[in-house]
Order: C-alpha cells, then sequence, then structure tokens
C-alpha cells in the first residue's frame, strides 16, 4: 500500500544470476545501486522467495507481476520455472507473466498453454532482445490463442542500450498491424514508447480501449514531458505502474514519484493498481 493505495508493480525480474551475461549485470548495479540485492540472493544466485517477499512488503507492493526472459542477446536462458518457487511462497504477491521466444520454444502455442496452465495472467514478448518482429506470423497463432484465453499481450516497447538489440523491433507500428488483424487481443506496450516512439505509444493507447502504456523503465517525474503533447491527465487512465526491477532505485521511491504528479486521487489509484486489476487475467477478484 501506498498511503492507503494498493500497489501493484507490474513488471518485475527477479533473475537467477548464472543466467545473466555482463550487461545485465552492469545495467541492475548502475540502476538499482541503492537495493539490497545481496540480501535477497542466495548463494548460488537464485533469489530468496522469503527476503523477496519481505522486501516487497516493506516497498509497500501488494502484487508484483514477475517475469522471466528468453532473450539471448543479453541474458541468457532463465526457465520460466525458475519464479515458481516465489510464486509458490507467496500467491497473494506474486503472479507470473509469461515469456515465449518463436526462436526457442516449438509448438509457440503449446509452450504457451503450459505456462498459463503455470497460473500467467499475461505474455511478455520482447523482440527487442530475442531477435524477431511482433508482426511474425509464426506468432499469430498465439494471438489468436491470447484472444481467446483474454490473455493480455505485454509488448517491449522501447530503445535498449544492451549489446545486440534491435531496436527497430520495439516500434509500435508494428503492433498495430497485429491489432488489424486481432482487433479484441489486450496489448500492454511495456516502456511506454521510450526513446523514439512516446507520441506513437500514447496515441495508440488513447485510440484504442484494448491498449495500455506500462511505465516500468520510465523517470516518473518526467511523464508530462515525455508525453507533452497530450492531455496528461486523460493519458494517466490507461497507465500501468511498473518499475523493470531491479533497474531501479526503489519501487516504493518510483510509486512516491507518481504519486506527486498533478493527479486525482482516483487517477492516481488507477496507475498505482487499479489498471493493472483491469488488464491482466485473473485478478480483478485479488
Amino acid at each position: 500500500m501506498l498511503d492507503d493505495l494498493p500497489l501493484i508493480d507490474a513488471h518485475v525480474h527477479p533473475a537467477r544470476r548464472t543466467t545473466l551475461k555482463p550487461a545485465w549485470r552492469t545495467w541492475a548495479a548502475d540502476f538499482g545501486r541503492y537495493l539490497p540485492l545481496e540480501e535477497l540472493y542466495d548463494a548460488d544466485g537464485r533469489v530468496v522467495p522469503s527476503h523477496f517477499d519481505a522486501y516487497l512488503q516493506r516497498e509497500g507492493v501488494d502484487l508484483a507481476l514477475c517475469l522471466v526472459e528468453y532473450s539471448p542477446r543479453v541474458t541468457g536462458i532463465q526457465p520460466i520455472e525458475d519464479v515458481l518457487p516465489i510464486l509458490a511462497y507467496n500467491p497473494h504477491r506474486f503472479r507470473l507473466i509469461a515469456n515465449l521466444n518463436p526462436h526457442f520454444h516449438y509448438p509457440l502455442v503449446t509452450e504457451l498453454d503450459h505456462q498459463v496452465d503455470l497460473g500467467a495472467v499475461a505474455l511478455k514478448l520482447h523482440p527487442v532482445h530475442g531477435g524477431f518482429a511482433a508482426n511474425e506470423a509464426s506468432l499469430y497463432p498465439v494471438y489468436a490463442r491470447c484472444e481467446e484465453l483474454a490473455l493480455p499481450v505485454v509488448f517491449h516497447c522501447g530503445t535498449s542500450i544492451f549489446p545486440g538489440s534491435i531496436n527497430r523491433y520495439a516500434d509500435p507500428v508494428l503492433v498495430d498491424e497485429v491489432l488489424q488483424d486481432f482487433p479484441d487481443l489486450t496489448v500492454v506496450l511495456a516502456h511506454g514508447g521510450r526513446g523514439w516512439w512516446y507520441d506513437a505509444a500514447a496515441f495508440m493507447a488513447l485510440s484504442r480501449p484494448n491498449v495500455w502504456l506500462e511505465i516500468s523503465g520510465l523517470p516518473p517525474a518526467k511523464l508530462p514531458e515525455y508525453y507533452a503533447r497530450f492531455d496528461f491527465a486523460r493519458l494517466a487512465r490507461k497507465l500501468i505502474f511498473g518499475t523493470d526491477w531491479p533497474g531501479v532505485p526503489g519501487i516504493r521511491r518510483n510509486a512516491e514519484a507518481v504519486a506527486k504528479l498533478d493527479l486525482s486521487r482516483e487517477d492516481l489509484a488507477l496507475v498505482l493498481a487499479g489498471n493493472a486489476r483491469r488488464v491482466y487475467r485473473g485478478l480483478r477478484a485479488d
């Protein structure tokens, strides 16, 4: 809770250190330098569920959506099963976001169903680091299945400085093409168009009821600047709070920065948790 308002972090990476390449470790050290990371990991480089749960409790996080990434250009391979002990420790605080890479999973829909059976509340696709475009034909059966399941698809939508990143794949116009064929698909644009696509991402969110902006990786104080061409109070009703932990000074710190923006209490509540409950599968009744 943050000042009696529920808080959901929709973008958390409890990575296993042995799967990480140096660029990822440097990123976490630079942007998460104020975090007690050494207290949260065991000697084998795995997140200790009880320590992580207690840490998020202190940060005021009521619910965290956990991601792994099949993105070999940056992180190596972290299987989805890595985060299951965290979910099992406190199923009231943790949820899973599925992840697919068409270069590694086959059949894709079978793997998606497997991860949904594990409790996934959304699917994350990471074209920039995975080396594929959102509108690849191989992904169309996945979109059809997500539409059928009312499972939202989270796309990385923002530039990346990691070695090997293919930033043209972050262009939201590729997602817009997907939505032409799957108009009922719920889409979340993670990182909100960071870098070159703020306007395009915001336009998509405001023009389509099933498109949302997730603000992980963005300094909250600068959000009105990034989206200066838009009515920010109106846009806030389509924003979802997330941090990209551990690449953040602190979850509570970021949430408090959002709370300092010129938003009504009703709109702030939507950003911090209400919109996530609307969008992600199975969260509405929590």
